[in-house]
């Protein structure tokens, strides 16, 4: 099979396309025929090697984190899902590699494509639509008339976290460029800061939940705008000794990890305020309910742009820039 593969880890590595085996099934995997896979921040990080200590891939690595498609075979122990039905996923972390024209997935990882959407539409969903219910859901339990500011609006994550928190009936505040401000808005946002113009730290004050995704400097501003009590979720980081726990990873990178959060633990702790780091997963059941919300209108996917795999570095090079508005979809012959 047809797939985007590199050979290396490296900030100059680009990746090519190469001819692959089908992925071997297992008794409680489907085969998918991938019509359509989205890139996410994470395929870059994985081929940069910034995940290499933690996320053990051999190579070479079909990257690619999920993906919409058609089964095309079962395991003898699948029950839920046939050939012919479309579907869509967030494989696990650890047999990752969407960027192909076959992926095997465990069937508790899989759920029935939205029937409102396309291949290409729903593709660009379960890992920033599993990130934003397991942060905001799971880990925030938000509720209706809560305070939520969710960091880079229109981002992948941001795009569906906005919409996610406005069905959940919490007030939405976010962060966008000047041009993107309007969209934001679109979806649901109901304080937007441009900032290029303004500093959220000096505009919100005592908000219960912060879903950070940038860097280090936003995450310690976050401090400043939730109240005693509030949450402060990061995406992007620092991990904290819980990740370890999660992947299984030895005593030494569980005590790196202790290590890397140990400062902004600290500050939270000193006002009052709860650290997590989200290291989403795989799961089916999840992505069952967000399949209900996009059903029913409460979600719409936001797809900035649409590349064939044969281009797939060029879709990666678009994402790096951060300006895309939502997501980049690949699409698979």
């Amino acid at each position: 099979m047809k797939a985007f593969v590199i050979h290396r880890y490296g900030k100059n590595e680009v990746g090519q396309i190469a001819d692959m085996p089908e992925p071997a099934l297992r008794d409680d995997d489907v085969l998918v025929q991938i019509h359509a896979a989205s890139v996410n921040v994470l395929d870059i990080r994985i081929r940069s090697g910034a995940l290499k200590p933690i996320l053990r891939y051999r190579l070479p690595l079909i990257l690619g984190n999920d993906m919409a498609g058609t089964v095309v075979r079962v395991g003898p122990r699948v029950r839920r899902f046939h050939p012919g039905d479309a579907v869509y996923a967030r494989p696990d972390q650890e047999r990752i590699g969407t960027f192909a024209q076959f992926i095997a997935v465990r069937e508790d990882d899989v759920a029935p494509k939205p029937r409102n959407l396309s291949m290409a539409q729903a593709a660009s969903i379960p890992l920033v639509g599993l990130t934003a219910w397991q942060a905001l859901v799971e880990i925030a339990q938000l509720k209706a008339g809560q305070k939520v500011f969710i960091h880079a609006g229109s981002g992948g994550v941001g795009t569906i976290a906005i919409q996610l928190a406005r069905h959940l009936g919490a007030h939405v505040a976010t962060t966008t460029s000047t041009a993107n401000v309007d969209a934001v808005k679109a979806l649901g946002a109901d304080v937007v800061i441009d900032y290029k113009q303004q500093a959220f730290e000096t505009v919100l004050r005592d908000y219960d939940v912060v879903l950070h995704s940038l860097g280090k400097d936003e995450l310690e501003k976050s401090l400043q705008v939730l109240k005693p009590g509030g949450q402060l979720i990061s995406i992007s980081g620092p991990p904290t000794a819980d990740m370890a726990d999660q992947l299984r990873l030895s005593w030494p990178i569980r005590q790196v990890l202790r290590l890397l959060s140990h400062g902004i633990r600290t500050k939270a702790r000193q006002r009052g305020i709860r650290y997590a780091f989200l290291f989403m997963t795989a799961n089916g059941g999840q992505l069952r309910d967000i399949t209900a919300l996009i059903e029913a209108g409460a979600i719409k996917p936001v797809v900035d742009r649409v590349f064939p795999l044969d281009v797939a570095a060029d879709a990666l090079a678009y994402v790096a820039t951060g300006r895309a508005k939502g997501k980049v979809v690949i699409t698979v012959p």
